[in-house]
């Protein structure tokens, strides 16, 4: 049986991740592959066990769950202990998915709220990977899956460029691993609809239903992506249109323009 850990898994993308691998939608994106048992990382004790119970309940799937704040030290080193336990089942799949935002431009936020997003978005991701990396190394196959956004793309403050280093990670990791079986993705969605803005105490009500995602059809686009060896994965053309213009408009106006929208709005990772 093939076991994924999903980090973030109690709503939003990370439930989905959770819901697709538990039904048997494979990581191939083709749903092949069979059910995968699960390992759930979340900060909420009692939101993980009501998860876990309900995919066990709908999918006969063994979920282990483990109650974790990947901005502190002692959450990170949580994981990393589970992802190297030889004596528990071997992760085949990681989905680094766990993220937050906060509300505002640089400075209005507090410098520890900052700091606990580099550590959970950055130096989480960096550490989970490489320990998982090492057992797929060995074993020859493995998936990784680092959640970024579109924002990645785009100059907007702190959150911006954690996303964007989780990209440049990402394409790094595959380059240096090319050949291990080791499969990497960066997904990069847009406006999905998750609890990350009311926790942010972001209003995105203003923005257009046109422009919100699924998160079940985001996780379904990654695994696409996925399977056909693509290291960066933006869902839906609208937001791939978003990301070429991004790349070919100056800096300075792209960031005037994210900016005055990311006041509103600011994107879900």
């Amino acid at each position: 049986m093939t076991t994924s850990l999903i980090t973030g898994a109690t709503a939003g993308i990370g439930a989905a991740f959770a819901r697709r691998l538990a039904a048997g939608g494979g990581s191939d994106g083709k749903g092949r592959g069979g059910r995968h048992d699960l390992v759930l990382v979340a900060r909420d004790g009692v939101r993980l066990g009501d998860t876990a119970a309900e995919l066990r309940e709908r999918y006969g799937v063994g979920v282990e769950v483990l109650q974790a704040d990947l901005a502190t030290d002692d959450g990170i080193c949580a994981v990393e202990s589970r992802l190297r336990d030889p004596g528990r089942p071997a992760v085949d799949v990681l989905v680094n998915n766990a993220g937050f935002g906060n509300r505002g431009r640089f400075l209005d936020a507090p410098m520890s709220d900052e700091l606990r997003m580099l550590t959970l978005h950055c130096e989480a991701v960096l550490r989970l990977t490489a320990a998982a990396a090492e057992g797929m190394r060995e074993r020859g196959r493995g998936s990784v899956i680092n959640v970024a956004s579109v924002a990645a793309f785009m100059p907007r403050g702190t959150y911006a460029a954690s996303k964007a280093w989780v990209v440049r990670f990402t394409e790094g990791a595959a380059l240096d691993l090319r050949g291990s079986g080791i499969r990497f993705l960066a997904l990069c969605p847009g406006f999905v609809r998750t609890e990350f803005h009311q926790r942010a105490g972001m209003d995105a009500d203003r923005l257009p239903d046109w422009a919100w995602l699924d998160a079940d059809k985001v996780v379904s686009a990654a695994l696409r992506d996925l399977a056909r060896g693509r290291v960066v994965s933006v869902p839906d053309a609208r937001y791939k249109t978003a990301v070429a213009l991004a790349r070919h408009v100056p800096s300075r106006l792209f960031g005037a323009l994210s900016t005055g929208a990311g006041r509103k709005y600011d994107p879900k990772p």
